[in-house]
């Protein structure tokens, strides 16, 4: 168990589940003007013993079930009521997920999956199906404020929606709903609660893995792929179309790495200027589909009120974890990470002027202003209005924000407050 890859018929590198250890920041004591993280063969240990935790569990068949069977009927009866109505904006998944029991993620996918017709058409076993999603749901760490179990579902519901749109539904196929849901649920799987430039400053394993590339999206994936495989969800399936489908998960979790905003934005625009969108083209809708994945990752500013602005408070108690973090080992505090410089009305403007209004507005374009985008923007507005209203007396003046578009991206990438692997509500 010393690689933290697995290499499958399909030649994708996978990762073993809970190849990710959370981060043991007693390695950064002492060595951080050496720039190294103590030894390799600390390192080593430490990754072997995180693996051998995991594995364990599953030799000995102790994989946590979702217990939703042991809630109280009243529960039970309002959360069902919940997802009769899934499809709404003002979906309340921080209610849902105490009713049920903290297994959001799981209980609203099965509830998609079945309702979308997925685990007939592609003849899903539903006990191996609840499994991975199980597995899934155990590998989002808890103790994250931001980057949790139900970030995933809150994406995972916001993805519902967007692919009801009327200008995107009628085009899609089967695989398409499902390759986009199970590409939000698990689009930050095993997120360590800090962003990638902390883990190239600290010399993680994984920078060194993905050469300092989309190092989360990176791992999100093949920590995916990792999860598919081991629970055979789709070994019955033929092997040109699992490949087909590891791939296109790949290019849809990669899509929401802050650092490709620009990327996307200026291609949808091109589009969308030159109406030369043909969703019945595959490479088109699938386009799209990272389009969607990316809206629903940074959807936060367009919910309710009561909803955006709990998200935005955790996003930011996530960024000055990091903060706290590396002020206490000596490494330069991140931008956005200095909770005595950066309040959370002025990360939440600049969030919303250079991240989430530009990408939002252009996916309106291409719904023709549906009920949904309007709803979402009239949000938005009345969301950056809030938080204006509680900007410093000193920053009123000058119009707050994070002090630009650059900025605003780094802050982003942070937590992913750019869409959640750079996430802020």
């Amino acid at each position: 168990m010393g690689d933290v890859r697995l290499r499958g018929q399909t030649g994708v590198p996978a990762e073993r589940r809970g190849s990710y250890p959370f981060i043991d920041f007693r390695l950064l004591n002492n060595t951080t003007h050496s720039g190294e993280i103590g030894t390799k063969k600390k390192v080593k240990r430490l990754l072997s013993f995180q693996r051998y935790f995991h594995a364990s569990r599953l030799l000995r068949g102790i994989i946590p079930q979702a217990p939703l069977h042991l809630l109280d009927e009243d529960y039970l009866g309002q959360a069902r009521h919940m997802l009769s109505k899934v499809g709404m904006w003002d979906f309340d998944i921080f209610l849902f997920d105490r009713l049920t029991n903290g297994n959001s993620l799981v209980t609203l996918l099965c509830h998609l999956f079945n309702t979308h017709g997925l685990i007939h058409h592609f003849k899903l076993d539903m006990v191996t199906l609840h499994r991975f999603l199980v597995m899934v749901q155990e590998d989002y760490h808890s103790q994250n404020p931001y980057h949790n179990a139900v970030h995933a579902a809150d994406v995972t519901q916001a993805m519902n929606c967007f692919l009801k749109e009327p200008k995107l539904a009628s085009f899609l196929t089967p695989l398409d709903i499902m390759l986009g849901l199970l590409a939000a649920a698990a689009h930050d799987v095993d997120h360590p609660g800090v962003n990638q430039p902390f883990l190239i400053k600290t010399n993680h394993h994984l920078a060194s893995l993905y050469q300092n590339m989309s190092v989360l999206e990176n791992h999100h994936w093949r920590s995916t792929i990792g999860m598919l495989r081991e629970s055979r969800l789709l070994a019955h399936l033929p092997k040109e179309m699992t490949q087909d489908m590891e791939q296109q998960l790949g290019s849809l979790i990669l899509a929401t790495d802050i650092n490709r905003q620009n990327e996307f934005l200026t291609r949808l625009k091109a589009h969308l200027h030159n109406e030369d969108l043909r969703l019945e083209d595959v490479q088109d809708r699938h386009f799209m589909l990272q389009i969607a994945l990316k809206c629903a990752d940074i959807c936060n500013p367009c919910r309710i009120w009561e909803m955006s602005k709990q998200w935005s408070e955790r996003v930011c108690e996530e960024f000055y974890r990091q903060g706290d973090l590396e002020q206490k080992f000596e490494l330069e505090i991140s931008p956005l990470c200095n909770q005595q410089k950066d309040s959370i009305p002025s990360i939440q403007i600049g969030f919303m002027t250079y991240i989430v209004e530009p990408l939002f507005r252009e996916w309106a374009r291409f719904t023709g202003n549906s009920a949904l985008s309007e709803n979402m923007l009239s949000h938005l507005s009345h969301n950056k209005a809030q938080w204006k209203s509680l900007l410093p007396t000193q920053h009123r003046s000058s119009g707050g924000g994070s002090g630009g578009p650059d900025h605003a991206g780094q802050g982003t990438e942070n937590s992913e407050q750019t869409g959640t692997k750079g996430d802020a509500p």
